[in-house]
């Protein structure tokens, strides 16, 4: 295979093949991402063909939000027993195949099962903790550096693709956009089956910043006993106790609810609302991302030097501000890039400061903890994309929505600061 040639060939360059793993990790959650948010800016070309109303649009892609997150406690389970090239194989070939298939469909219970079922399982099957089970495995050192790179990845593809997207509509059809996030699934499953390795010791190296190569990992045989599969289930249980979990929880929801459902699915059909166009409104979105990429690397730096809880504050803070903030705009160039700035420095920077507060509270049970936190997540962005799409209908207007969006970010920002001071923060 040509993994072991190339290591050999990075290390006598002084290159470790743990940044291989890394850029392939991050080609990978940056195109099941992309793949996620492609549907947003289809809304108005699917209601236009097949005569679909935006809330029967959303509920499909709520479909694909819940299994996006319910998935996340099991899909660590998943890369122990089959191993993480197979698995991410796997995940963008279900991903690629959902959208390369719906441009044949003719009927919406096929939107549901290739947008909604397929893209939704392919992206639950990695998610976040893809990103996790990496920095942990090849990184001794810099792993907070690749959390947060690896995290920024997955917001910021679902919206440096839409703009791109948006032109081939406008020209080209819907249709013709789904190749290329198609053609980057293929691309990168290929990069996956031949250079990505579950494991250092595969290639006789040790992880980067160590000083031995690691013993093989433990045999995965226990993980395929039945009974595995209720671990994540007692973890919720045990979890359940801690009140800092609740908050956690509650506030990971309305996280989801302010962000992948209502601005990811429906910032665009918003944007025309007000008249303007796909292109520019999914110009916007790019912006965010940019700033996403910025906000999230910068907040992983920050949470480990501040309180997680004061970080959060100012985050979901801010974030509920500029909700509020939005339908007054008047989606000028200047309000929408200040949206833009305040808002997408922030899109997931939550992520690592509760990730710090969980680890804190759960210690080694903070994966799979995490896991139904994200959970509650995708849930709290189900909601908002079918909400979001019902309100729409009945009210012709997004602006309860996103005054909802906003005061539950304020009642966030209040509610983290309930959980107790951990000394490890000091």
């Amino acid at each position: 295979m040509l993994a072991l040639p190339l290591s050999g060939w990075l290390q006598r360059r002084g290159i470790h093949f743990a940044w291989v793993v890394a850029a392939i990790t991050f080609l990978t959650m940056l195109t099941s991402s992309a793949a996620l948010g492609l549907p947003s800016v289809m809304m108005q070309p699917l209601s236009q063909e097949f005569g679909w109303d935006t809330a029967q649009i959303s509920s499909a892609l709520a479909v694909r939000f819940a299994l996006f997150g319910l998935l996340g406690p099991f899909s660590a389970l998943l890369m122990e027993r089959f191993g993480v090239r197979a698995i991410v194989c796997t995940a963008l070939t279900l991903i690629g195949a959902g959208l390369l298939l719906a441009t044949q469909m003719t009927a919406f219970w096929q939107l549901v099962a290739l947008w909604g079922v397929l893209v939704g399982v392919g992206a639950g099957m990695t998610a976040l903790v893809l990103g996790a089970v990496v920095s942990t495995t090849w990184f001794e050192t810099h792993r907070g550096l690749v959390v947060g790179l690896l995290t920024a990845s997955s917001a910021t593809g679902q919206m440096v693709f839409l703009p791109f997207a948006a032109w081939i509509i406008e020209h080209h059809g819907w249709r013709m956009a789904v190749l290329p996030v198609f053609a980057c699934c293929a691309l990168v499953v290929v990069l996956t089956f031949f250079f990505m390795r579950d494991h250092p010791h595969e290639l006789r190296l040790h992880a980067f910043g160590a000083d031995t190569v690691l013993p093989p990992p433990a045999s995965p045989a226990a993980a395929a006993r039945p009974l595995a599969l209720a671990l994540p289930f007692k973890v919720l249980a045990e979890a359940s106790a801690s009140k800092t979990f609740w908050i956690l929880l509650a506030t990971f929801f309305i996280c989801g609810l302010s962000t992948n459902g209502l601005i990811q699915t429906h910032f665009i059909s918003l944007c025309g609302d007000a008249g303007l166009g796909p292109v520019p409104a999914a110009s916007v979105l790019a912006m965010m991302g940019a700033f996403d990429l910025v906000g999230t690397v910068l907040s992983g730096w920050l949470s480990d030097r501040y309180d997680s809880r004061k970080l959060l504050l100012w985050y979901y803070g801010l974030r509920g501000l500029s909700l509020l903030w939005l339908p007054h705009s008047d989606f000028t160039l200047y309000g929408l890039s200040l949206f833009a700035m305040f808002y997408g420095l922030d899109w997931i920077a939550t992520v690592p400061p509760t990730v710090k507060l969980a680890s804190a509270e759960f210690g080694e049970r903070t994966g799979m903890v995490f896991g139904w936190v994200f959970a509650a997540h995708q849930l709290g962005a189900a909601v908002a994309a079918y909400g979001a799409g019902q309100v729409r209908i009945l009210l012709l207007t997004y602006n309860p929505a996103l005054y909802t969006a906003g005061a539950a970010c304020l009642v966030a920002a209040a509610a983290v600061m309930l959980i107790r001071r951990q000394r490890s923060l000091a």
